[in-house]
Parts: C-alpha cells; sequence; structure tokens
C-alpha cells in the first residue's frame, strides 16, 4: 500500500531543537501578558485596580482599560505582533477567533499602530454564525465578545508572523451567553458566594475569594498522516467505522508507560515547550494503555483559565503533531476494541487564605470543615447524577461510556477505605477515628520503606476522591471541560447553599451548637444520600444490579442523557444561581441534540459511501478472482475448494443488504424534523444499522487480499509509528 511506503520513507520535517538554547524556567510563560508582566509595565493603581479583580472577583473598573490595552500592544508588537484576536468558545465545543490588524492609515500615507480599551473590552463577531439553539435566527447577526481579564493575553507564534490573543465572553445582543466560558464564570462565582457562608461558620471571614481549580488529563492517539489521509472516516469523522481487530491489540499491557518512541517523544518535547510559552503548566506525559495511545496532564489551574489553556492544549497537539507527519486523534473512540479516551478532570475548591478545601487531613474524622465540603459533593452528585451523566454526553463518548471501560455510564462516587470508614462512621452516629496511612515495606533492603495511602484507588469509578480532589472520569477526549465545570461548580453551590442553610437555623449564631448541626446534617446527608458512594468494580455485571437497586441511573447513550437538561430541577438548579437561564438552557439542549443527530449522519453518509465505492468493490475484485481461478482448476481437472468463494459470496451478498437497510432507515431519520424523535431514531435505529454495514465489512477483510483492501488496517495504524 501507497500509505505504508509513505510511512517507511518519512523523515521528519521539524528541525532538531536546540533545548539548551533556552532553559525550560525560561520559556514558561515567555509569550503570556502574565501578572509580572503587568506588574512592571502597568501604573501601580492600575495594577492594583486589575488584581482586585483577577484575584478577589471585585467587579471590573472599565476605566482601567485604556491603560491596559496600551501596555499590552506594545509588549505584544515587541514579540512581533501584527493583529490581535479575541478568542472565544461558541457551543460548538471549539476555540473561535476574529483577528484584526494594529494598523490604522493616518491619513498621510502612513499608518499607526492602535489598540484602544473599547477595542481590548469588545468584539463582535457574527451571532448569527454559531450554534445558538434559537436565542438568535439566522437574520439577527449581532453578537459581542468581551475581554476576560481573569485569563491571561498570549501571543501565538507562526512562521510568518505573531498574534496577539485575548480570552473573551461570547454573548448575544440580549446579553445571554452563546459560549462555553460565560457559564463558567458565572458558576464559579455561585460557587464563591455559597463556600463563604459554610467558612463564616467556622470563623474564616477574611473574605479571600474561594475559587474551583481543574487539572484536566488529556489523552490521544497518533497515526502518521499518511494512513489518516487514507482513511475517509478519520478524515470527516474522527474515528474508524471500519477495521477488523488486530491479530496483537492490547491484551499484553505492555504499551502502558512503556518507552516512548524516538518520534512521539521528539512531538512530545515540542508540544510542552509551545505549552510553557503559553503559561500552561504541564507537568506528566506517558504511554497510554492502548498501542499508539498517549496522555499529557497539566498541574491545577483555576478552572475558567483550566478551560482555557484545555483548549489550547488540543490545539497545540493537533499542530505540532503535524510537523512530525503524524495526526492527533482526539475522538474519544478512533479504533473500536481498543482502549478509548478520556479527559479526566480533576476538581477542587478552595482559597488564598484556607487553602484546598477537599484536604482531609492526617485526621479526617476530627476536620469538620472538610467533612461539611466532602458531604456537600457527595449530596450533589447525588442529587444531580442526571446532570452529570448529560454534560458529559456525546455521540462520540457515547462509545466509550456504559462499555466495558472506564468509566460506566452510571454515576457514582469512590471515596476509598478512608474516608469510607468516616462517613460510615458518621452514619452510625459520630466519627471517632481515621485508617492511618502507614508504610509500605517492600521486603528488598536496598529499596526504601514508602509512605502508605490510607486506601486503593478506583479506575472503574467515573466520580473517585484521589487525596484531596474529585476527578470526573466521565469527560470525553474531544470535549471541552467548560460543561462538565459548569455542572459540577452549581451542584456543589446548591449544595453548599443547602448545607449552610441548615446549619445557620441549626445554630442561631451560637457557634458552641455547630459540632451537633454538623453531625445531624452529615449524618441525614449520608442516609438519604449515601447510596451514590461506590468503591467496587464498576465494570461488574452485579455493580449494575447493585446501582439499579440502589435507585441510580443508568443513562447508557446521549438519547437517554440530555434530557435531562430539561428537566424542572435542573432548570430551577440554573435560574435560581443565575448561571443559565431557562432560554439559555434550553438553547443547549437544542444544539447538543441537533449536534449528536448531526455527528451520526455524517457517519451513516460515510459508511454508505466507503462501503459502496472501496469495500465492495475491492470484495467483488476479490470474489472473481476466486471465481476465475475456481473455473480454470475445474478446466484442467482439478479440485478446488469452494468454500472461501461461497464464504465471499454470502459476505458480499449481506454487506449489499446490510447498505441497503441503512440508506432506508437513514432516510427515516432525513425526514424526521423534532431533535428529540430524531436522536431517539439515530441512537435505537441507525446506528444498529450502521454497526451491521461495519460487521460484514469487518469479516471480509479477513478474507480480501491484502494488495486488494482499499484502507490501511488497524494493525498498520496501531503499530507503525
Amino acid at each position: 500500500m501507497a500509505a505504508i511506503a509513505a510511512v517507511t520513507n518519512y523523515k521528519p520535517s521539524a528541525p532538531a531543537m536546540n533545548f539548551l538554547e533556552t532553559p525550560t524556567q525560561e520559556l514558561f510563560c515567555a509569550n503570556v501578558f502574565s501578572k509580572s508582566v503587568m506588574k512592571d509595565r502597568l501604573p501601580k493603581p492600575i495594577f492594583k485596580s486589575l488584581m482586585k479583580t483577577i484575584e478577589t472577583g471585585e467587579k471590573l473598573d472599565t476605566t482601567v482599560a485604556d491603560y491596559v490595552a496600551s501596555a499590552m500592544k506594545d509588549w505584544a508588537i515587541e514579540k512581533g505582533a501584527t493583529h490581535y484576536a479575541h478568542v472565544f468558545y461558541p457551543l460548538t465545543g471549539f476555540t473561535a477567533e476574529k483577528h484584526d490588524s494594529f494598523l490604522s492609515p493616518d491619513g498621510s500615507g502612513s499608518a499607526i499602530a492602535e489598540f484602544s480599551g473599547s477595542q481590548l473590552i469588545q468584539g463582535e463577531p457574527d451571532g448569527s454564525s454559531f450554534p445558538s439553539g434559537g436565542i438568535r435566527q439566522t437574520f439577527e447577526a449581532r453578537g459581542y465578545t468581551a475581554w476576560d481579564v481573569t485569563s491571561p493575553a498570549y501571543i501565538m507564534e507562526n512562521p510568518n508572523g505573531t498574534t496577539l490573543c485575548i480570552p473573551t465572553a461570547f454573548v448575544s445582543w440580549t446579553g445571554e451567553a452563546l459560549d462555553k466560558k460565560t457559564p463558567v464564570l458565572r458558576s464559579m462565582q455561585a460557587l464563591n458566594k455559597q463556600a463563604q457562608r459554610i467558612l463564616a461558620l467556622f470563623g474564616h471571614t477574611d473574605g479571600a475569594m474561594v475559587s474551583s481549580t481543574a487539572g484536566p488529563e488529556q489523552e490521544y492517539f497518533l497515526v502518521d498522516r499518511n494512513f489518516y489521509f487514507a482513511r475517509p472516516d478519520l478524515l470527516n469523522a474522527g474515528r474508524t467505522l471500519f477495521g477488523a481487530k488486530p491479530p496483537k491489540g492490547q491484551e499484553f499491557d505492555d504499551h502502558y508507560f512503556g518507552a516512548i518512541p524516538d518520534r512521539v517523544l521528539a512531538f512530545m518535547l515540542e508540544t510542552e515547550r509551545e505549552l510553557f510559552k503559553l503559561g500552561i503548566p504541564v507537568k506528566t506525559r506517558h504511554n497510554e494503555v492502548a498501542p499508539g495511545q498517549y496522555e499529557i496532564a497539566p498541574m491545577f489551574e483555576f478552572a475558567n483559565v483550566a478551560t482555557d489553556h484545555q483548549q489550547l492544549v488540543m490545539i497545540t497537539l493537533k499542530r505540532v503533531a503535524e510537523k512530525y507527519g503524524m495526526a492527533c486523534l482526539t475522538h474519544e473512540k478512533p479504533f473500536a476494541g481498543v482502549n478509548g479516551s478520556g479527559k479526566h478532570v480533576n476538581w477542587s475548591m478552595g482559597s488564598s487564605s484556607q487553602g484546598n478545601l477537599l484536604d482531609p487531613g492526617e485526621t479526617p474524622h476530627e476536620n469538620a470543615q472538610f467533612l461539611v465540603f466532602c458531604g456537600a459533593v457527595i449530596r450533589a452528585v447525588h442529587k444531580f447524577q442526571g446532570l452529570l451523566r448529560a454534560v458529559v454526553a456525546s455521540a462520540s463518548n457515547d462509545h466509550r461510556l456504559g462499555a466495558n471501560e472506564a468509566p460506566p455510564a452510571i454515576i457514582s462516587i469512590f471515596l476509598g477505605d478512608q474516608l469510607t470508614h468516616v462517613f460510615d462512621q458518621i452514619k452510625q452516629g459520630g466519627a471517632s477515628s481515621s485508617l492511618p496511612k502507614g508504610t509500605l515495606e517492600i521486603g528488598a533492603d536496598v529499596l526504601p520503606p514508602l509512605p502508605k495511602d490510607a486506601g486503593d484507588r478506583n479506575r472503574t469509578s467515573p466520580f473517585a476522591f484521589t487525596g484531596n480532589r474529585f476527578e470526573f472520569r466521565a469527560v470525553g477526549s474531544n470535549q471541552s471541560i467548560a460543561g462538565p465545570l459548569v455542572a459540577m461548580n452549581t451542584i456543589v453551590a446548591e449544595s453548599l447553599d443547602y448545607c449552610a442553610t441548615k446549619l445557620e437555623e441549626a445554630t442561631g449564631g451560637d457557634s458552641s451548637k455547630l459540632n451537633g448541626a454538623i453531625q445531624k446534617l452529615l449524618t441525614d446527608i449520608m442516609n438519604e444520600y449515601g447510596s451514590i458512594v461506590f468503591n467496587g468494580d464498576g465494570y461488574s455485571e452485579e455493580w449494575h444490579q447493585e446501582a439499579e437497586k440502589r435507585g441510580l441511573l443508568n443513562l447508557k447513550t446521549t438519547a437517554d442523557a440530555l434530557p435531562f437538561l430539561d428537566k424542572p430541577e435542573v432548570k430551577e438548579l440554573f435560574t435560581k444561581y443565575g448561571v443559565l437561564s431557562e432560554r439559555e438552557l434550553e438553547s443547549r439542549l437544542e444544539i447538543y441534540l441537533e449536534q449528536y443527530c448531526k455527528s451520526i449522519s455524517v457517519e451513516t453518509n460515510l459508511t454508505i459511501e466507503m462501503a459502496r465505492t472501496m469495500i465492495f468493490p475491492a470484495s467483488i475484485r476479490y470474489q472473481n478472482e476466486l471465481a476465475a481461478t475456481c473455473a480454470n482448476l475445474q478446466a484442467l481437472g482439478y479440485e478446488f475448494d469452494k468454500d472461501t468463494l461461497d464464504t465471499m459470496t454470502t459476505l458480499v451478498k449481506s454487506l449489499q443488504d446490510s447498505i441497503a437497510a441503512l440508506v432506508s432507515v437513514a432516510a427515516k431519520s432525513d425526514a424526521i424534523e423534532c431533535w428529540h424523535e430524531k436522536a431517539n431514531c439515530c441512537c435505537y435505529e441507525v446506528l444498529p444499522a450502521m454497526n451491521e454495514v461495519r460487521k460484514y465489512a469487518d469479516e471480509l477483510e479477513g478474507y480480501v487480499a491484502d494488495d486488494l483492501w482499499p484502507l490501511p488496517t488497524y494493525q498498520e495504524m496501531l503499530f507503525i509509528r
């Protein structure tokens, strides 16, 4: 195959990098308009005003904008920038940007570089050209970008120049959110307000802003670009719609944490270098479970900054991969039968004075403040389990969730042995001890004793406590983390509101009553919501049966999960805390249903086209070769085993029939106008019909001569690097 020859002859176009040229520590934030840059370039009163907004959430003083714009422009031009771009995150889930030049004609044949405060604060892209779910009609075009001062501006480099990028929110002319960022900022504000009430009960009234933090672990696949361009399904749908299981997959567990191939490591090093320049604190890289699969993970940041940075991580991964002749795949399940990719979002909350509010300390049974915050999370996850499943629902993530793979579609919480022991005691009337961490003796004198955690980890849990944070493992690898963060921030804000109200009522301002009130509150929470806690094997059939007995939801598909966005309790949640209005929430439901249906429609059309124009012709050619060989041998008086020919004939006929069935059900789906009904048809009729086509095509792959098979195979794409 030409693709294999191209891979074999590939020579990296990217030059070898001299990492000694600039030490890594000097690279970090080199292209960021950071606090230190602002401190050096802004007048002290302006800098202090800006820091109040960033660090305490105080309302932005717009009079500072002209000073900031001037300093930002000068800094950017010194770095070679000719344009600035308002970067925003529409409901497509991807990044959008509108570029404008700094240069303006001065009327005398020259040009001057201009960038005013008003230009910094506000831009105007077309509000009708992005998904709005009915908020904006096609003829209503006006939309605004609004400067997000809490997320730093940065420089994006290109071989022909640089661009100043300004993170912004994106709203309609009516002020309604058309983006992913605005609800994140609103939800962080709601979380801070309710967390302050809890802290006040413990005597902490310094007002230090409580912010949610996030550290998303990004999983991805790398394949050679020659293979990528030879696969119309990868190119257009992001996943392989056909492909037989390779003779060797991941069953030997030999890829996970294995030695990183040189070409891949070179790509990783350059990717990290570019991310360091943008101030993204990437910390970890390694091989993942499946062949050709890898992971990059940053340290914690404020949730809104982490959201922006996560988008930049995906963009940078794809851009740098091209330089090394590879394609980066962030689809949740690009290859059937091997491990899929997630984006585990490590979530916590804290303030500058109190630190991490989900840190249990050495004796969590004595840490009442931690127990209240942790109890609030337990209640929130149980009460809004349907919402948490809905915000990670997509056509691509459905191939991963609910399968025999972490995590299952059933939302549950893993607490670990130590916290489970503490909360079990609370449920029985009071906690008096915590399991010790201990020391692990390895048995070889040359190896040091290791501090041992008080409990193991659980990779099958979709919402797991991992020491000082919760890890939401159900988030998809191709997904913006904004939606999950909005949900987590808001449901915990609601739960903290509930806890604060109960404690305020029980104590009446008398701090001596606080411990007794906390005991009763947490006991009630565990009695009513403790069924969400599960520390066992989430893959097992026994858990599915047990979860049903506990009354937990098992929403296996997007068609099952998305309707939870329309539940009265979800509408009340988002409207009460000012995160999303009913109209904004309804728009998102419509958009996500539409995206789900359109994704499956694209895959359907690709399946039909590839089956008809690539797989069927190759199969017919091989069938004809077999038939001709059979006829020639019979004419010469030799016997010929017709089993293979008969099998080919049967499979080709079955392939034709399955294509016809898919065409029929696709036409039925196309005729449905209601997005809810169309989603159900796509889920329960179109997808099974697609799988039937795939079943026969993948069987044919095992018979058709390799030189006739038109697609790069799994064993080629996953193992040739």
